[in-house]
């Protein structure tokens, strides 16, 4: 803990948790996260071992499958992974973004199906919302379900899609009401089994190259109306109720970021010796660290209150978007100041904050830019 910040709201349950998820990161995950960005995907036998440990859907009631606890064990999983600056594994989405989806609106054979194979990492999940034309724009998505007796025939293509290549279910926004707007837009579960499905290529990102992320085509795919998420046409309000806690695990990925690289740049610049002695030594470099640990302090003991109120369930909207909007801003900037000190060695991979830096310019877009946070906390003001 940083000697600035104050007591974190985690239980010993939580920190017995963390012990284990950081033992299995180091075992499991660190040592093959190279390969996997060479390779643009995960291993799908991380994935069962994740399930087995478990590392998946932590806050998914057991009778799922789940491990019976709440969003702080989740936080623990999200924190760990960032801390070691493991990008690749699209866990956070899969066991606290889509499980709750399914939690939430989910039939009960919808739940009974998905979530123990989901918990077990034998079902891979993704969910598919931004188009070519439509990202933060929910309202402006083109894909389509049409019904036809008592199936729906879905057409339409998504992209930048976590999990696309790995991902055997996916849920799916659709509009299925295109002339309402945004109280025309449902969701679906679909099978990536089923014909008319596709997957196009891997997407060059600058950052994150562990993660697969994938183009996703859907050519008169067919699914039954028991896959519908749900009820008809509400798929909006929905999406909407649940970005605050997407929101919040964007703010605790950016701040244990921020955490972990500043101190890797303590440990480089006292290391790092110029004109014979080390870099911290110069008033520039440590004063811009005690700078820097005091704003991560601020930040950490605001997330920290986020994540309090999330397992009260008081984390309201407006709030959420303020801790993305802040936290993820102030890694950018702050990271490359991290970078700079480095020197030469910080615009390189082989440095955890080379990686760190393009991995983290993403997070200022999904889940919402920081324009849209600025909207929606506007609206408030």
């Amino acid at each position: 803990m940083n000697f600035l910040t104050f007591p974190r709201p985690f239980r010993e349950d939580h920190d017995i948790f963390r012990d284990s998820v950081r033992k299995f990161i180091a075992d499991e995950i660190t040592p093959h996260h190279d390969q996997w960005e060479r390779d643009h995907i995960v291993s799908r036998d991380a994935w069962l071992k994740a399930g087995a440990m478990g590392l998946l859907l932590p806050a998914a009631p057991e009778e799922f499958g789940g491990g019976g606890g709440d969003f702080g064990h989740s936080a623990v999983v999200i924190e760990e992974l960032s801390r070691a600056g493991a990008t690749g594994p699209g866990f956070a989405l899969h066991s606290d973004i889509v499980a709750p989806y399914i939690l939430n609106y989910g039939t009960q054979a919808q739940k009974d199906t998905w979530l123990p194979k989901m918990a077990r990492g034998e079902v891979i999940t993704a969910i598919a919302m931004t188009e070519p034309g439509a990202g933060s724009d929910l309202a402006a998505i083109k894909t389509q379900a049409r019904q036809d007796g008592d199936e729906f025939v879905i057409n339409g293509q998504k992209t930048f899609i976590t999990n696309g290549h790995n991902a055997d279910l996916i849920i799916l926004v659709t509009k299925t009401n295109p002339d309402a707007g945004r109280k025309g837009v449902s969701l679906f579960l679909v099978e990536t089994t089923r014909s008319g499905f596709s997957r196009g290529r891997s997407i060059e990102k600058m950052g994150q190259h562990a993660q697969d992320t994938a183009e996703l085509f859907f050519e008169d795919v067919r699914v039954p109306a028991s896959n519908l998420l749900g009820e008809l046409d509400k798929g909006f309000s929905y999406l909407m109720g649940e970005l605050a806690q997407e929101r919040l695990i964007i703010a605790l990925r950016a701040v244990a970021t921020m955490e972990a690289m500043h101190a890797e740049t303590l440990a480089y610049t006292r290391e790092r010796q110029v004109f014979g002695k080390s870099v911290f030594e110069f008033q520039t470099a440590k004063y811009r660290l005690a700078e820097a640990a005091a704003e991560i302090a601020m930040a950490r003991s605001y997330i920290d209150q986020c994540l309090a109120a999330h397992l009260d369930r008081k984390l309201t909207p407006e709030i959420a978007a303020a801790a993305k909007l802040t936290s993820t801003e102030m890694q950018g900037r702050l990271l490359d100041i991290f970078l700079q000190l480095h020197g030469g060695y910080g615009y390189t991979r082989e440095y955890a904050i080379g990686r760190a830096w393009a991995d983290a310019r993403v997070l200022r877009i999904y889940g919402g830019s920081s324009e849209i946070m600025r909207e929606i906390i506007s609206r408030k003001l």
